[in-house]
């Protein structure tokens, strides 16, 4: 019916009409928190492209994690920042490496926490791309070696979740074998299908300590103008293995992400990044916006979007917001 018969507004009268009635909602379980894990004791490294972020020891990555839980935070992402690096990023796989040494302190002290544990070589390689660079370029199935021996390494410390970062082609396939050979047949994978060569992760590459020497990632990472692409990665990476498939980044994705969603019938990740995060950060700082409804509204996005989960450095922030809106309610 028309106006005047029908008025959209009736249902945006009150907060609890518009509550009853609200399609989208973010939970504290969808969130999972990045952090950065780096060598030392009692080291504690401010990024400055992130602010409230930083590099943190071992010993204090673990005091963070119990502070995240007692916010109701019980997910985090771990990135490693070695001590040295190498060619190969091999030193990734090593027993004691720096994310193998978080894991096994975190699982010691927490009970209740899942660790997804990014799985790349970036970090760890002295030129700062995902793989063997052979010839000029990261050299797809010699990378998969890496790779597979970096995700056993991380199972075998404890980890819960494997998620591969690094967009080789087959490398799914690849972790999947290797973790089911080794016997960890129950170890989901959490892989970044669609990541696209982004300008958001500049911040990030500050903090990981990550940044390419010579070129950049074009040859691996995909095309921001693609979406047809972002659709046969997430396929093949399921024919592959893949238990969750991520988009990232978020806010310049979003159609992405629904198109994910209409497709398939699987839990989506989608990773709000630092450069969307550092925007905020910016324009808050400057008083240009309100820095916790922006906060709330880009993550409402983002699930209205189909995400199911999404890694953010807003998790606290937002824990923090959910947690004054229910005393508020009176919960």
């Amino acid at each position: 019916m028309a106006f005047p018969q029908t008025r959209l507004r009736r249902l945006r009268k009150t907060d609890i009409i518009r509550s009853m009635v609200r399609e989208t909602v973010v939970s504290i379980d969808d969130l999972i928190m990045p952090l950065f894990v780096c060598p030392g004791t009692n080291v504690r490294n401010p990024i400055k492209s992130m602010p409230g972020n930083a590099q943190l020891s071992v010993d204090l990555l673990v005091e963070e994690c119990k502070k995240l839980v007692a916010l109701g935070i019980k997910s985090v992402l771990l990135f490693g920042i070695p001590e040295s690096k190498d060619e190969t990023g091999l030193i990734a796989c090593a027993h004691d490496g720096i994310v193998q040494q978080a894991v096994r302190a975190i699982k010691s002290e927490i009970d209740d926490i899942l660790i997804v544990v990014d799985v790349c070589n970036c970090e760890y390689t002295t030129h700062g791309h995902c793989g063997t660079v052979i010839n000029g370029d990261v050299d797809n199935d010699l990378t998969l070696e890496t790779l597979a021996k970096q995700s056993i390494s991380l199972a075998e410390a404890g980890a819960d979740i494997i998620a591969p970062s690094d967009m080789m082609d087959g490398r799914i396939g690849k972790i999947r074998e290797a973790l089911d050979k080794n016997g960890f047949h129950n170890t989901p994978i959490m892989a970044y299908s669609a990541k696209y060569a982004s300008g958001f992760y500049g911040p990030f590459r500050e903090a990981a300590e990550s940044a390419p020497k010579f070129g950049n990632r074009s040859t691996y990472q995909m095309d921001p103008a693609n979406s047809n692409e972002a659709l046969r990665e997430i396929e093949q990476d399921l024919i592959e293995g893949a238990d969750l498939v991520m988009v990232k980044p978020a806010l310049s994705y979003l159609d992405v992400i629904r198109r994910v969603k209409d497709t398939f019938n699987i839990p989506i990740v989608a990773y709000n990044v630092s450069g969307e995060f550092a925007m905020v950060k910016a324009a808050a700082s400057n008083g240009w916006i309100d820095e916790e409804r922006v906060i709330k509204e880009i993550l409402t996005s983002i699930k209205r979007a189909g995400a199911d989960i999404i890694i953010t450095y807003h998790a606290p922030q937002m824990a923090e917001i959910l947690k004054k809106e229910q005393q508020l309610k009176g919960i």
